[in-house]
């Protein structure tokens, strides 16, 4: 079964970052930082595509990841995807599975660099918290919570009140997804790992 990725996304313009971490730190604990290197392939189409997925490198072991959007479950706030991630160990199964995705007509696409300092809410530690970098994007805060679909509501409800302890107005809310964002500036890098 498939978690439910309940998440809104703000940009934080660099002149807020340190006020914006200090905020963070009051109601969140600490986790980890780390970089992430992403590879996303999508069917050759016209404009942005409609379907992708996502390589990532951790470690040892790759993460392929692709998302399917649940728009009938958004509010103007927060986004809703269902989300499926398996794990293959070693470049040479990457290289298969991609192979069988190339042939099925998948390319590369883009590339998205992030550098991430991640947080839980103290007083729910199933809330994520992380202020990202984006390389070419910038700053922002994601706000996240995995759940099951009979705990979406009490996920949107944490999630709020998060936004509220953060003191994020709407009109900072941006949901827009990084791949989107990195299309629309015509950002494609190159292979961060699986050359």
């Amino acid at each position: 079964m498939a978690w439910l990725e309940v998440e809104t996304k703000i940009k934080v313009p660099k002149s807020e970052v340190d006020e914006t971490r200090k905020k963070i730190k009051k109601i969140g604990r600490f986790v980890k930082k780390e970089t992430r290197g992403d590879d996303y392939f999508a069917i050759r189409r016209k404009g942005y595509p409609k379907k992708a997925f996502r390589v990532r490198k951790k470690g040892d072991e790759f993460q392929i990841n692709f998302k399917k959007w649940l728009r009938n479950l958004w509010s103007d706030d927060i986004v809703v995807k269902q989300e499926f991630e398996f794990r293959l160990k070693g470049k040479e199964e990457v290289e298969d599975l991609l192979a069988l995705f190339r042939d099925l007509g998948f390319v590369e696409w883009v590339k998205k660099r992030k550098r991430s300092e991640a947080y839980v809410w103290k007083k729910d530690s199933r809330v994520n918290i992380e202020l990202n970098y984006v390389k070419h994007l910038g700053y922002f805060i994601e706000i996240e919570y995995l759940c099951r679909r009979w705990e979406m509501r009490k996920a949107k409800r944490k999630i709020r009140k998060v936004l509220r302890l953060l003191e994020i107005k709407p009109e900072q809310i941006d949901n827009t997804g990084y791949t989107r964002m990195l299309w629309d500036k015509g950002i494609k890098d190159k292979r961060y790992f699986l050359k």
